[in-house]
């Protein structure tokens, strides 16, 4: 996301790079929409090889949010992209998009000034028409939400809390995904994502808190989260994307720490255990 500011920026627009090393990199495309901040963008595979980006789509009076509705596009090379389509209903912002046996899932959350954010499971055939499966009973003003898949097929979420203690929390379900068992990370995590590497290992990464502001790497587990490593970062950070890669985990992530608002990319060497 490009933008002068963090929040209430003028008309957000999503930058999508490519390279072909991880070294040098190029742009292939830029999204925009008038009046509206396009902002978090993930991107995914569809089962017929297309790029999927999936961000929210806010429009501000001032400082005042007065709408915001998710967003998905659409791209078969990663350069020519269809005009973002809007998804869900007003106020639902789709937060990531995991697909799994020729479907997409993702939870959505409507963050507002209510005790509570309502959270929801979604499943959707395109990623354009999606359909609710269950609500997630998380406390706590529950938020970012990332879903994977476990090697026994399971679903599991790892999922950011703002009221509360700040735990992040992680839960685990089967099939038909609409009864959960949620355990708390012992940890504030804020941005969460998380990868199940082939070997049935899980590492995940996100805002620490610990000392200081930070981006964090680290073991997740049905029941705990452990982190491992602290990425040089600071101040404006984290959003982490994550990719297994020729035996290294590389990890995609924003950082203000040397000043202006960048992105890093680390190559990070994991230990077996």
């Amino acid at each position: 996301r490009e933008s002068d500011k963090h929040v209430y920026g003028r008309d957000g627009q999503v930058r999508v790079i490519h390279s072909g090393d991880g070294r040098r990199w190029e742009s292939a495309a830029l999204l925009s929409e008038k009046g509206v901040d396009l902002r978090d963008p993930k991107i995914s595979e569809t089962p017929d090889g297309r790029l999927m980006i999936v961000m929210g789509g806010s429009v501000y009076d001032g400082r005042t949010l007065v709408t915001r509705q998710s967003r998905v596009a659409f791209s078969a090379d990663g350069r020519s992209w269809a005009q973002p389509r809007k998804v869900l209903s007003a106020g639902q912002w789709l937060w990531r998009v995991t697909w799994h046996e020729g479907k997409a899932y993702g939870v959505t959350y409507e963050a507002g000034t209510s005790d509570e954010w309502p959270q929801r499971l979604y499943r959707s055939d395109d990623g354009l028409t999606w359909e609710c499966i269950t609500k997630l009973d998380v406390p706590g003003k529950a938020g970012e939400t990332t879903l994977r898949f476990l090697p026994d097929g399971r679903m599991m979420a790892f999922v950011r809390r703002e009221t509360g203690n700040l735990f992040a929390w992680m839960g685990t379900s089967g099939a038909p995904y609409t009864e959960w068992r949620w355990h708390e990370a012992q940890h504030r995590v804020g941005v969460p994502n998380f990868i199940v590497l082939p070997d049935g290992r899980i590492w995940a990464a996100g805002r620490s808190h610990t000392d200081g502001v930070k981006t964090a790497v680290g073991r997740l587990s049905e029941t705990g989260y452990e982190p491992v490593l602290t990425l040089p970062s600071g101040g404006d950070t984290s959003y982490p994307g994550l990719v297994w890669h020729e035996g290294l985990l590389w990890m995609s992530y924003y950082s203000s720490h040397e000043g202006k608002a960048a992105i890093y990319l680390a190559k990070i060497g994991l230990p077996a255990d």
